[in-house]
């Protein structure tokens, strides 16, 4: 493996920003410190003037499709989109075809991965109304599986977990974190119907009063009453209402929470006006919503009553996403872009580049007890992202990476650039170049 010293780079790690050197070896941090010099001739020198050095990305929310799916993506294409957007490790959800519903088959989803990402891999166990017994076994994977996913909502297949009993006994005996995805479905259909009774064709902007702000409430709370029942560890995914916030509190440490949030790119940046001229290719579950739930969130993430920042990345095929509003696949590709997006945020003066490390690593890693990654410290593994704050990067289909070929964001112009993402200590993406000879690794956990 070839070594590498980043020097004269600004490191942005735990609350603060310093000038320093970074020696990468043998797959790990050896040394951050001022004026480090060459300790053997195996080491490339990349000079990090005028740079900023950042923990690599970990999006515990993406849907990379494979098995099953891979006319949208698969493990590889969507791990190398996230590689090229500052993303070195992912947490993929079990809602391919077949679920994810057997110990069995989500190793089969190691395996893939193990051959195939270029990014660091976790997987979800996925539950539906039959499988607690099976659900359960993930107990003696704690140390390697990053926890247990439940739609409290509607999804693909037959992963929609409604039944009381199975929820309480999930909950109850749970030894690893719950990551719960939550509308009501109930109130989700009757909205539905309401709507349905104005005798129109339904279009992509009736999509959040549809899947509103109660469906999201409700459920939601049905899932913090719950965890709070037994003290399960939860993590509810992709908030997306104001109305959801008052069930958060940033009165504790996250290390010292039992209930933890996330937010996703896209509901911090579009709303529901974007309707207008993106239609359903913003269509996504839970709903984009009204302008105010996106200042809401802006607020709750800066004062940590949401814990981390996510994609919930979910490639379709652009004829997917043109079908009428009804038919139209939810979800959208985000992962190559969305570091990318907070700097955006970062140059408009909506966010610190340190808020930026902690929400996409450092409190990923502390939310999950991830080992060895997340920040950059001396002896843990090398995920490292170098940005180029004086160079623009806009998205184009020349240069977007996902299978599906397209994005949202197709036009915007971004004022930073990623130069290098280093995984394992391993530059897989240097200046537009890539090495592809050595894959990800399997995250592993601290519990």
């Amino acid at each position: 493996m070839q070594n590498y010293l980043i020097k004269n780079v600004q490191v942005v790690n735990e609350g603060r920003i310093i000038t320093a050197d970074v020696l990468i070896k043998n797959g790990r941090i050896e040394t951050i410190g001022e004026l480090i010099t060459h300790v053997n001739s195996n080491v490339n020198e990349i000079n990090g003037e005028g740079k900023y050095l950042l923990p690599g990305a970990i999006d515990d929310q993406v849907h990379f499709r494979e098995p099953g799916l891979t006319h949208k993506a698969t493990i590889y294409t969507e791990a190398k989109a996230a590689v090229a957007g500052g993303v070195t490790s992912f947490m993929e959800m079990p809602n391919t075809i077949p679920n994810a519903l057997t110990q069995e088959l989500l190793e089969e989803k190691y395996s893939i991965a193990s051959k195939t990402s270029l990014a660091n891999y976790s997987f979800f166990m996925g539950t539906s109304n039959t499988n607690a017994d099976e659900v359960l076994k993930t107990n003696e994977k704690a140390k390697d599986v990053c926890g247990i996913k439940i739609f409290m909502g509607s999804s693909t297949g037959n992963m929609l977990v409604d039944r009381p009993t199975t929820l309480d006994k999930i909950f109850r005996e749970s030894e690893v974190l719950i990551a719960t995805h939550c509308e009501d479905e109930r109130i989700i259909k009757e909205s539905l119907e309401k709507i349905k009774l104005q005798n129109r064709e339904l279009t992509a902007a009736d999509h959040p009063m549809i899947r509103n702000e109660d469906a999201c409430y409700e459920s939601s709370l049905l899932a913090i009453q719950i965890a709070k029942k037994y003290n399960t560890r939860l993590h509810i995914l992709h908030i997306s209402t104001e109305k959801e916030l008052l069930l958060f509190s940033n009165m504790l440490s996250l290390k010292e929470k039992r209930i933890t949030a996330e937010v996703c790119v896209h509901h911090l940046h579009f709303a529901s006006d974007d309707y207008a001229s993106l239609g359903n290719k913003i269509k996504c579950n839970p709903a984009i919503k009204a302008p105010h739930n996106r200042e809401a969130l802006w607020r709750a993430l800066l004062d940590d009553r949401l814990d981390v920042i996510a994609t919930d990345h979910a490639p379709h095929t652009l004829k997917e996403k043109e079908e009428p509003y009804e038919k139209a696949h939810a979800g959208l590709p985000l992962v190559q872009h969305s570091m990318l997006l907070m700097l955006h945020y970062y140059k408009q003066g909506k966010i610190s580049l340190e808020k930026i490390a902690e929400k996409m690593s450092h409190a990923v890693t502390d939310c999950f007890q991830i080992k060895d990654r997340g920040y950059i410290r001396e002896g843990y593994f090398a995920d490292l992202v170098l940005i180029d704050m004086n160079k623009s990067t806009k998205v184009s289909k020349e240069n977007i990476l996902y299978k599906c070929g397209w994005s949202p964001l197709e036009g915007f112009e971004f004022p930073a650039t990623i130069t290098h993402t280093f995984v394992n200590g391993h530059l897989v993406y240097g200046n537009g170049n890539w090495d592809e000879s050595n894959p990800g690794m399997r995250l592993s956990f601290d519990r």
